[in-house]
C-alpha cells in the first residue's frame, strides 16, 4: 500500500471516529472493514466501493473528504 493510501486510511477512520452521522454500530463495520483491506491490501477503489456500501452516511463522509 502505497504511503498516500495509508494516510487517507488514517484520515478516515479519524473521520469516521468523529462522526456524529454514523452509529456505534456502523463505524464498528467500517472499522472492521478498514483493518480487513488494510490487511489484504486491497486496490484503493475497490476499498471506497465497499465502504460506501456499509451505509449512504458512510459515503457522505468520504465525499466530504474528496475521495469519492
Amino acid at each position: 500500500m502505497s504511503k498516500s493510501n495509508l494516510k487517507h486510511l488514517e484520515t478516515i477512520k479519524e473521520n469516521i471516529d468523529k462522526s456524529t452521522a454514523l452509529s456505534q454500530e456502523e463505524k464498528s463495520d467500517s472499522m472492521k472493514r478498514i483493518e480487513e483491506w488494510y490487511a489484504e491490501d486491497q486496490a484503493w477503489d475497490s476499498l471506497m466501493v465497499e465502504l460506501s456500501e456499509i451505509s449512504p452516511k458512510v459515503k457522505t463522509v468520504l465525499i466530504n473528504l474528496g475521495l469519492i
